[in-house]
């Protein structure tokens, strides 16, 4: 390639062919790459990758003795490495036919598993050890209705929702799950607060119909409801489930702020709130208030900065309350320095950590050493980079950890690698059994298909792959 005017001896990239499994073999990759010594091509070493199925039975052709033996001949190695590796899935099967038609369609996608790596493989599909390394690696997308915080990611996207009438204009008015009266809900709510301050309120007021409680709505999540929710929270949490049109949010908000321009409303909120509404409220304790108008966005900005507010106290409950981070791990999340559309794209961030972290407390009750190196490293992330669903995260634990997950199922992967050698001159031959096609060219034989019902379920079909690889010396 004389037009890349290279004075100097390049090295060769990698080759790899992708093939056809149509040979008696059922070759799926052939592959070749060079071998230097210094600046001087030695050899090539060529491999050779095969796969045989799907089978649906337990005769996987060749034994793990027979393996080692067909690597010493090959080679004529004498002292052999052979290895492990295997990955686990954690998350159950579950059947769609237990969720809503809505429900159905949001992508399940929630994936937790653990890879485990030993030496010293004693036979073929062996359990790993408990002295092997362990990793798991976790991958979860908000939305699933099967998550543990699948109720505050519904207030999330309500929340998201505003931000996008507000920076794109109405398009559609997002729906909301309750079944109730906003305007309604919220004149109880002023009504409530001021018996209360009257002394009308009967401490044994047993009307759970209608309590803001029951408003809130029972979380099937670990992310439990804050006690201590003040007024904009408690107004915000009968509003965002309830309110059906920009009309009846407009009544909600005169309600409350001839609440407060006649004295109706004395209550109390937390002292580092941002909203307009809640200078309003602070205004009020000294019986001077601005006119505010509630023409045009106004309404829907004042709903966005007090959802705001009370979804930061949540996830600062949550993170801070199971000592999983410190209040000064979370200030970029917090920070009020950046426009609305900023802080609702970094509370966005902030709840895909909530997902990952709170499903691995839920779904495989990870330790707290593990739970504090899982939220650390997820922060950290998202400190630099935008939002990623797909983003996998990753963190060595113990095996004993993670036992009873494994010990009892059948491994996504399950690979055994014979090594010889040492440096340039190692070689390797690898066997593998897997629950999923190893290249994405590769498709089912014979007009076969493999689908996730005979993966997860009795059939048990699998593929099998074996690598080998052969050196060949210049002269």
């Amino acid at each position: 390639m004389k037009h890349l005017q290279i004075n100097h001896a390049a090295q060769l990239p990698p080759l790899w062919i992708r093939c056809e499994p149509s040979d008696p073999k059922q070759t799926i990759w052939l592959g070749a790459e060079s071998l230097r010594n210094g600046n001087n091509l030695s050899g090539i070493r060529l491999h050779t990758v095969t796969c045989n199925g799907p089978l649906s039975n337990n005769n996987y052709s060749i034994g793990l003795e027979e393996l080692k033996e067909s690597h010493r001949m090959r080679h004529h190695a004498s002292d052999l490495t052979v290895t492990g590796f295997a990955r686990y899935g954690f998350l159950e099967s579950t059947s769609l036919d237990s969720l809503t038609q809505e429900d159905s369609l949001i992508p399940l996608e929630r994936n937790i598993y653990a890879d485990f790596a030993w030496e010293g493989v004693k036979m073929k599909l062996q359990t790993p050890p408990l002295s092997s390394a362990a990793l798991l690696t976790v991958q979860i997308a908000s939305g699933s209705p099967l998550s543990s915080v699948y109720e505050p990611n519904r207030e999330l996207q309500f929340l998201l929702s505003l931000a996008e009438i507000l920076k794109n204009g109405l398009i559609k008015w997002p729906k909301a799950p309750g079944t109730k009266s906003a305007v309604e809900l919220v004149q109880k709510l002023l009504k409530d607060l001021k018996d209360e301050v009257d002394g009308l309120k009967s401490q044994n007021d047993d009307d759970t119909e209608d309590n803001t409680a029951a408003v809130i709505g029972s979380m099937k999540t670990l992310f439990s409801q804050r006690g201590d929710l003040d007024f904009l929270e408690l107004l915000w949490c009968n509003i965002w489930r309830n309110v059906a049109t920009h009309e009846e949010l407009v009544k909600c908000f005169s309600l409350v702020i001839r609440a407060l321009q006649h004295g109706a409303l004395q209550t109390w909120i937390h002292q580092e709130s941002n909203s307009l509404l809640s200078k309003l409220i602070k205004q009020s304790y000294h019986g001077k208030m601005e006119t505010v108008s509630l023409d045009g966005d106004s309404p829907m900005q004042m709903l966005l900065e007090i959802g705001l507010d009370k979804m930061k106290r949540d996830y600062i409950s949550y993170f801070v309350g199971k000592e999983l981070a410190m209040r000064a791990h979370l200030d970029y999340f917090m920070s009020t320095s950046v426009d609305l559309q900023e802080q609702v794209h970094r509370i966005q961030k902030l709840h895909h950590v909530l997902e990952i972290v709170d499903n691995c407390l839920d779904l495989i009750k990870l330790e707290h050493e593990n739970l504090i190196f899982l939220t650390q490293s997820c922060i950290n992330y998202y400190k630099e980079n935008p939002l990623n669903e797909k983003q996998a995260f990753q963190l060595p634990v113990r095996t004993s950890l993670v036992k009873e997950f494994y010990q009892n199922v059948h491994p996504q992967i399950w690979r055994v690698e014979i090594s010889s050698g040492q440096g340039p001159k190692r070689v390797k031959t690898m066997w593998q059994l897997s629950s999923t096609p190893p290249a994405e060219h590769m498709h089912p034989t014979n007009g076969d298909s493999l689908d996730d019902t005979e993966i997860c379920g009795n059939k048990e079909k699998h593929f099998v792959i074996l690598s080998g690889c052969s050196q060949v010396e210049f002269i």
